[in-house]
């Protein structure tokens, strides 16, 4: 969600893969992937709300588990690796930029086979790259290798996985072809996720970052259980790093500029993550300059409703639910883009946090024309803070 504390992703992966998988697994034809291609991205509620039997369950009181829980967990039907970052070149031009790798499960069981081809595991990855008058996205599938046993922290030394995609080890590895992510080996609050490279190449453009953080991990919703609606009859385990710190290069128009900034990691994973009833989110990441981050999803219910969810968080690790009541959160500004209308400026008012805040696209043509349409992308803060962020639209 990234609104959410899901995102898009949650849905991108499980409908997409659903419809596309045959593409990846099978060899269908480019007729099945050009209408899978051409699905209403409000469909989200109708598939990410079909039942989940078979798959591990979401519920609350489980206590998230680190470093165990920056691997995968493949007996639920979908999670994600997601960074987005707000950076700036040598001459000041602000940019953002986004790698997620998503894990889909295509079945609750791994296939009876012991050949090293039989996986139930499918990966997808999306990146893209974000200036003001520019936004260039990708995306990639390939199939995954079978999760290593449970709880297994580490694997041997030297031992690489030869499969296109996957996620392994502590330190933590990420792989889709040649879009990587490697955590390298450290203590503290971080271990095994952070410092960490990034690698992401594509024709158009490309990045190199190297991250770390000393912050503390932010645990989101209650205890990592992030509820989907009031009920919390659907839901997440979900947890952030609000507090990266990036240096780098990215290639764009044909050249390599140097780039440093923030970025912001989210970790979830879930098996069902909307009601029937529930068409899409909205979802920000808001950087302050008191040095707070504030993390807020509305998911829109039927009848103009809306679940809303956030966090006001500190780098020491300290942090706070906002209080939903509290929350006014409205449009300003709309976007006509290839994929769709998006809402690409909104006021917030949080009276409690003593917030009230105008959030804009710094590109709002920021749409990610994937197998499944989103928007995502890099936006400003002005008001009683300024700041920047990064917000995600879906299911519009």
């Amino acid at each position: 969600m990234r609104l959410i504390t899901m995102r898009w992703p949650a849905v991108a992966p499980l409908l997409a893969g659903l419809l596309l998988g045959c593409a990846v697994l099978s060899g269908c034809d480019k007729a099945h992937q050009d209408k899978a291609q051409q699905q209403d991205s409000r469909a989200m509620s109708r598939v990410m709300g079909t039942a989940s039997e078979g798959y591990a369950k979401v519920e609350p009181g489980a206590a998230l588990q680190f470093p165990e829980d920056h691997l995968p967990h493949p007996r639920f039907r979908q999670e994600w690796w997601y960074l987005t970052a707000n950076l700036t070149t040598q001459s000041g031009e602000p940019l953002g930029l986004q790698w997620t790798q998503f894990r889909i499960a295509l079945s609750p069981d791994e296939p009876e086979s012991s050949s090293p081809w039989a996986t139930n595991q499918l990966y997808m990855a999306h990146s893209a790259l974000s200036f003001q008058d520019s936004h260039q996205s990708a995306e990639r599938w390939a199939r995954g290798a079978l999760a290593a046993p449970q709880g297994k922290a580490a694997h041997p030394q030297g031992a690489q996985d030869k499969t296109q995609a996957g996620a392994m080890g502590l330190p933590l590895r990420v792989w889709l072809d040649n879009w990587r992510w490697q955590s390298q080996a450290a203590s503290g609050p971080n271990s095994g996720l952070f410092p960490a490279s990034l690698q992401v190449s594509e024709e158009d453009f490309a990045f190199e970052l190297q991250l770390d953080s000393q912050a503390e991990l932010q645990i989101q919703g209650e205890k990592g259980f992030s509820r989907k609606n009031a009920a919390g009859t659907v839901a997440s385990y979900y947890y952030s790093q609000p507090f990266i710190r990036v240096k780098g290069k990215v290639r764009h128009k044909e050249q390599w500029l140097q780039v440093s900034g923030n970025a912001w990691l989210d970790r979830e994973w879930s098996s069902e993550f909307l009601s029937r009833g529930q068409q899409g989110w909205d979802w920000f990441a808001l950087r302050l300059d008191d040095g707070s981050a504030l993390m807020l999803f509305q998911l829109r219910e039927q009848e103009n409703k809306a679940f809303f969810s956030g966090k006001r968080m500190y780098p020491d690790g300290s942090g706070h639910p906002l209080a939903l009541d509290d929350i006014s959160l409205s449009v300003k500004d709309w976007q006509q883009t290839a994929s769709g209308r998006y809402p690409v400026a909104w006021q917030l008012e949080l009276p409690g946090e003593s917030l009230s805040l105008t959030l804009e696209a710094l590109n709002p043509n920021a749409a990610m024309n994937l197998s499944i349409p989103y928007w995502e992308g890099p936006i400003t803060i002005k008001g009683t803070q300024t700041g920047v962020g990064y917000m995600e639209l879906t299911g519009y």
